[in-house]
């Protein structure tokens, strides 16, 4: 089966594809000539569907994904600067949550969203555990506890500059200040052989953080956890994620307690121009 097929009633031979095929597989050898894949074209493809989606002819179609599959682009929906703006500047960090549960079928339409976050070569490895409860979510935070338990009787530095031993006092107390009470925890992760899935594993988060809003949730990164999964084998292991992955995120999600009316300050960016 070839990589890619072109009908040729629709294909203009501009060139589009050729120009933005990443890693260069695709070729126009004449000007008489269609679109072919060059030599190697099978193995180098990365399945990005550039090709696809730059040809405004619809004259393409890849192999293993289908023209179909592929839906155009409305640009009724296409959203101004303002909007944009608006959108980023108003995100927050939401840490107070209603006594709601989120439905599943809820975060199944987030996380059908943030998995077209970009990866390194479309590699696509980003996975997802989804902490659904609050039982569910305070069991991981006890075992967070436990690891700050033992960051601060070991005299790390790192607990008393993180106040490690008042969080253990507040969860003790009844007051969650790992996961705020969230009813649910969306957990990324990815085989630890794979060099860039934190990076991978960022975009994704933030493209689930950025949608959440649309669905009335709030999300708040849990740095903590994240920390925790890293270094402590019971919470790693209470994850219970298949052999060979690694927990490289992790988020609060839940139905916000308040509303925001106003965009806080920030400080100016610091940038360096090189011209």
């Amino acid at each position: 089966m070839s990589l890619f097929t072109v009908d040729e009633a629709l294909c203009q031979r501009e060139g589009f594809c050729v120009a933005e095929c990443p890693a260069g597989i695709i070729e126009i050898r004449s000007e008489e000539a269609f679109p072919t894949p060059a030599n190697g074209a099978e193995v180098r493809c990365i399945n990005c569907g550039h090709c696809v989606s730059v040809c405004p002819y619809s004259a393409i179609s890849l192999a293993r994904m289908p023209i179909a599959e592929c839906p155009p682009i409305d640009n009724d929906l296409a959203v101004s600067q303002e909007q944009v703006e608006q959108l980023l500047r108003s995100r927050r960090s939401i840490r107070a949550y209603r006594d709601k549960p989120v439905d599943r079928e809820v975060l199944r339409k987030v996380i059908d969203i943030a998995r077209y976050a970009p990866t390194g070569s479309n590699s696509q490895q980003v996975q997802w555990l989804v902490v659904s409860g609050r039982d569910e979510v305070v069991k991981l935070v006890d075992l967070a506890i436990d690891w700050m338990r033992h960051m601060v009787g070991e005299k790390e530095p790192m607990a008393e500059r993180y106040q490690m031993a008042g969080m253990v006092r507040a969860w003790e107390a009844g007051i969650d200040f790992i996961c705020r009470g969230a009813p649910a925890l969306v957990v990324t992760h990815g085989p630890e052989a794979y060099p860039i899935m934190p990076v991978d594993s960022a975009i994704a988060l933030t493209f689930f953080d950025l949608a959440a809003p649309s669905f009335e949730l709030g999300t708040c990164w849990a740095g903590f956890v994240m920390w925790a999964a890293d270094c402590w084998p019971p919470l790693t292991a209470a994850l219970g994620l298949p052999e060979g992955n690694k927990p490289v995120g992790a988020m609060m999600v839940g139905y916000p307690k308040h509303r925001f009316h106003r965009m806080p300050a920030r400080k100016e960016a610091t940038i360096i121009w090189k011209e």
